[in-house]
């Protein structure tokens, strides 16, 4: 589990296919979060178990399901990723509950820089219906509230400060770029419940079914 409060932004430095699927390699670039195989890191949003840490260079397994779900399955050498460990019990709860479980890619349809910074993104189909006006989000792996959303689902919209300007990759988003998206969990929880509960009501004719 994290909060979407990213601690630091490191670089993949290599992507080797291995039979289970790829191993992924990244440059914690002077982090000084030490983990243990085993461990979990956000890696855009994505958690991923650290396999081998050596100073520089964590590697990753990442399989197929999860390459056809993020945008681990095209990353490329010398990317910037957010990086988050998983949360302590002493880890301050800045942003929100996040899995790392990352619901499917969206698309950067517009970025407007001129005074507040926005971002349009288009999300997946599944996480669409969970994305309201003033809830949370997190996109590549940051705790974002939604500025904005289309009553259809089509799109949402965040307004980046400054200072997640700084300490993310969210700054060097442009249109058509894809990125990893992941609704509110207690939103999913609560869509759950409230479908489940519709499903055991009687029809109005007093039968089920």
């Amino acid at each position: 589990m994290f909060t979407g409060i990213v601690q630091h932004v490191g670089r993949i430095t290599a992507a080797a296919p291995t039979p289970a699927g790829v191993r992924l390699t990244l440059d914690p670039c002077g982090w000084s979060h030490e983990p243990a195989r085993g461990d979990s890191i956000s890696v855009s949003g994505t958690c991923l178990t650290v396999v081998e840490a050596r100073p520089g260079a964590w590697s990753f397994d990442v399989i197929p399901q999860t390459l056809a779900r993020t945008t681990l399955g095209s990353v490329a050498a010398a990317r910037g990723v957010n990086l988050e460990h998983a949360l302590l019990a002493s880890t301050p709860m800045g942003g929100h509950i996040v899995q790392g479980h990352v619901d499917g890619l969206g698309r950067v349809a517009s970025v407007e820089t001129s005074g507040q910074w926005r971002v349009r993104i288009e999300p997946p189909e599944e996480a669409a219906r969970f994305i309201v006006a003033q809830g949370s989000i997190a996109v590549d792996g940051v705790s974002l509230t939604v500025a904005d959303a289309a009553t259809d689902g089509a799109w949402f919209e965040v307004a980046l400060i400054p200072e997640t300007l700084a300490r993310t990759t969210l700054a060097a988003l442009v249109v058509g770029d894809a990125v990893n998206i992941e609704a509110d969990h207690l939103s999913k929880l609560i869509a759950r419940e409230v479908a489940r509960q519709m499903a055991l009501r009687p029809s109005p004719s007093g039968r089920d079914g």
